[in-house]
């Protein structure tokens, strides 16, 4: 089997609404998917981590970087094909976009192996550790309010959330540390006591700050605080981590096993948050893992995107072992996003798949089909009315 082509599709939509998290606001939903086609018919497809002009960044280094590099290759050697695209990008792309780029690329080509093997992909990555993999819903983003007019806006969306049978939560912060902790406030006492609750910074703060709303969420029982200082403040993250009891989470601006090892052994963080659209692809997210699980760090992937990395990642949380084992062990989540509709979760497919729907039926969890590779495959004609052309 050889590959024949590889294309990139940008997709773009207007969202009825501005969102926005501590770096930015936007009024456009993007997604960037990469196809990759072989001559035996068979065709993988792949996601990119990476919004907006980024993803258009991208489109132009899957096409005309790495095409190049792997045209006419077996798309069966995904380590090979990984470690040539790597060393050859490596003066100029240790990171970045050009790792984001190669991720799409590198999951297309499990999927391309899951189709040619009649596997699904969990399968291929160990088998099935967990029938089913409780989800938890991210919101509350931010918006061009002050905390007094987000307050009622962001109590109704937690209500909202949690009456569709998610078993966690996950708001935006970004206001400046005092409007923070009064906001994270009043969504802990809309949910009540008992519900998990995540608080998202992205990387919105420094070391002063970081502990000043750490210290905060101690008090509010708040599963755990996602970037909170700038991911290349090794130094902030260690000291956060001694100095609060709210686990500290991050590592989705994060890439490869050689970021990753800095990361972990540096003792940066409690849980690590592979995103696998980003650090490389499947082929370097198992290494990933297996760096967190030698550790004892858990993983609880970062999930952002369409179909296509939602069903990447709910085979490869299939697939992981509980970390430590145990009895009544704690399971990893998959995270999915309950802003307003995403068409390019729920109308991207031409299969049936509906998260939303298994969380509702199931108690908060879901489950993968045995569906070969990654389960799903875009429509085509979807994608032909929702790409950028430029």
């Amino acid at each position: 089997m050889k590959i024949t082509s590889i294309k990139s599709h940008v997709l773009k939509y207007e969202l009825e609404k501005e969102l926005g998290y501590s770096q930015q606001y936007y009024k456009h939903r993007t997604a960037h998917l990469v196809e990759v086609q072989t001559n035996e018919g068979i065709t993988g497809w792949g996601e990119c981590f990476g919004p907006g002009n980024i993803a258009l960044a991208n489109k132009f280094i899957v096409e005309k970087v790495i095409q190049p590099l792997i045209i006419g290759e077996d798309p069966l050697n995904k380590e090979h094909i990984w470690q040539k695209v790597y060393n050859l990008l490596r003066d100029s792309g240790q990171k970045g976009m050009p790792i984001q780029a190669l991720s799409g690329v590198d999951i297309a080509l499990w999927d391309i192996l899951g189709k040619k093997t009649n596997s699904p992909l969990y399968q291929l990555v160990g088998g099935k550790c967990n029938n089913e993999v409780p989800v938890y819903g991210y919101g509350m983003m931010l918006q061009k309010k002050s905390v007094d007019e987000l307050i009622p806006l962001f109590e109704e969306e937690a209500k909202q959330i949690k009456s569709k049978n998610f078993k966690a939560m996950k708001m935006k912060v970004g206001l400046g540390p005092k409007e923070d902790l009064k906001l994270v406030q009043a969504v802990r006492n809309s949910i009540g006591e008992d519900f998990k609750l995540m608080v998202d910074a992205n990387h919105a703060y420094n070391l002063k700050d970081a502990l000043y709303v750490g210290k905060g969420l101690d008090e509010l029982d708040v599963y755990w605080f996602e970037e909170p200082v700038a991911p290349e403040d090794f130094n902030g993250y260690r000291e956060l981590k001694k100095n609060i009891s709210t686990s500290v989470a991050g590592g989705e601006a994060e890439f490869t096993k050689y970021g990753w090892n800095k990361l972990i052994t540096n003792n940066c963080i409690d849980i690590a948050q592979p995103e696998v659209c980003g650090l490389g692809g499947i082929t370097e997210y198992l290494k990933v893992a297996a760096l967190a699980q030698a550790n004892f760090v858990p993983v609880i992937n970062h999930v952002w995107g369409s179909a296509v990395s939602i069903a990447v990642n709910l085979h490869l949380l299939t697939a992981q072992p509980d970390m430590p084992g145990g009895l009544f062990p704690t399971k990893s989540m998959l995270e999915f996003d309950t802003t307003e509709k995403n068409i390019f979760i729920t109308d991207l497919p031409k299969e049936n798949f509906s998260i939303l729907d298994q969380v509702k039926n199931n108690n908060g969890f879901a489950s993968v089909t045995d569906n070969v590779g990654i389960g799903i495959n875009p429509n085509e004609e979807f994608i032909k009315e929702f790409e950028v052309n430029e």
